[in-house]
């Protein structure tokens, strides 16, 4: 039986999602609890590999699993073992899906969230949670901006260089940028996303609210096709996936 699962992990002392050499990852819990629970090594794969420092609200993934538990129970048993392990990930949901779904391939859109507290004290209880940048930052300013990036776009200046995608052209549906108290939350949208795309598109808002680019300059910088044309890669630590869309 192939089963979706719908994760939450905090990813400050995890690698990302792939499994990794050098350290953990949410991959590797999840493989290892999955091995407790039936004495070999199961598969899975997720809708998005998030980075090292990156969080999930919402992380969805598939497994084959051959097991007469109800999905509940499933769901349990996998949080058991990873209590266990002091493994910083949660299973929100198990569900029997078809045998065609892909995590990956089947789903329709990702949305990611990024969260900036802006403010000039830090904040012990959200560190490695947000990005605090203590100067203010021009919220109409940086929403401005963020119109230019809204579409259909060769997305080039804002693509890490180790990219794998075949295609810098990716479509971007949602990029609104809301103020909660003390955070600046940015909410994107789109099928898929580039290596780092939400994380350099956020560290060049950053600058046009900081004053140091004007925001009609996100459209030169689109059209530049060059990442040395965009700001700083922001922090792993204020993002989130979100949501998958299926």
């Amino acid at each position: 039986m192939r089963y979706k699962l719908t994760l939450e992990y905090d990813g400050t002392n995890i690698l990302g999602w792939q499994r990794q050499l050098d350290g953990p990852s949410v991959q590797e819990y999840l493989e290892t609890v999955l091995e407790r629970l039936s004495g070999k090594h199961t598969e899975i794969a997720a809708a998005g590999r998030t980075d090292a420092g990156v969080h999930a609200l919402a992380q969805a993934a598939h497994m084959d699993f051959d097991t007469s538990m109800e999905p509940w129970k499933i769901r349990e048993a996998l949080n058991a073992h990873l209590r266990q392990l002091e493994a910083p990930v949660d299973v929100l949901s198990v569900e029997p899906v078809s045998g065609d779904f892909h995590a990956r391939f089947s789903a329709k859109g990702r949305g990611y969230i990024y969260r900036i507290l802006n403010r000039r004290a830090p904040s012990v209880l959200r560190r490695n949670r947000v990005w605090w940048v203590p100067v203010p930052l021009d919220v109409a300013a940086m929403r401005a901006g963020s119109r230019y990036l809204i579409g259909h776009h060769d997305f080039t200046s804002f693509r890490a260089a180790a990219c794998q995608a075949k295609s810098p052209v990716k479509t971007l549906d949602k990029l609104d940028i809301e103020t909660v108290d003390d955070e600046i939350v940015f909410m994107v949208e789109a099928r898929s996303f580039l290596h780092h795309q939400v994380r350099n598109m956020v560290g060049t808002l950053k600058l046009v609210g900081e004053h140091k680019l004007r925001p009609e300059d996100i459209k030169n910088i689109l059209e530049a096709k060059n990442r040395s044309a965009a700001g700083a890669t922001a922090p792993a630590c204020g993002l989130y996936l979100s949501k998958v869309i299926y």
